[in-house]
């Protein structure tokens, strides 16, 4: 038996201001704004006062289950705003002293198991990535961005043609949380 309709409501905190047009939403707080269009999915969005309320009617599995999957992303988006996300990594060596070094938005990673050519990764949308010593920081307000940045350096630094375990130099995402650092 199918259920009558699916409902996930999110409350939006102090200093919050969520703007809903159709499926679009924008949201706005301290650290800046951010815009996500859900035209996608089959699900209705509305703002009830300081309520955001995500919902289908007669949904089947999957409708039901976009219902949680966009609210948590709405979710995201307002810690994003309010508080940012920050990943942290650590550059790992035991053969050759691996140097990082942030190019516009790329992050090039030199002499990594002595390799003569750099290995690059993408630093995604607005993630910013600060090398400090032996660790990377990538800090942004967009959780997409800034963890696809940090996944992109981690795979960046794959060992090929070697036994990985033997070689484990890499860089590794040690920390992952919300909040930004200065």
């Amino acid at each position: 038996m199918r259920a009558i309709e699916t409902v996930r409501s999110l409350e939006i905190p102090e200093g919050v201001d969520v703007e809903v047009e159709g499926r679009v939403v924008k949201i706005t707080g301290e650290k800046g704004t951010l815009i996500r269009d859900f035209s996608h999915a089959p699900v209705s969005i509305s703002l009830e006062g300081n309520v955001v309320r995500v919902q289908t009617s007669w949904p089947r599995k999957k409708e039901a289950s976009l219902v949680g999957t966009v609210f948590s992303h709405i979710k995201n988006m307002i810690t994003g705003v309010t508080k940012g996300f920050t990943y942290k990594l650590k550059i790992v060596f035991s053969h050759f002293p691996i140097s990082v070094k942030v190019k516009e938005r790329a992050v090039a990673i030199e002499n990594f198991t002595g390799e003569r050519s750099s290995r690059v990764a993408k630093i995604m949308g607005e993630a910013k990535v600060v090398v400090k010593g032996e660790d990377v920081i990538v800090q942004g307000i967009n959780i997409e961005d800034v963890s696809q940045t940090a996944a992109n350096i981690q795979r960046a630094t794959k060992v090929k043609l070697k036994d990985p375990r033997v070689f484990l130099d890499g860089i590794y995402v040690y920390e992952q949380h919300e909040g930004m650092e200065e």
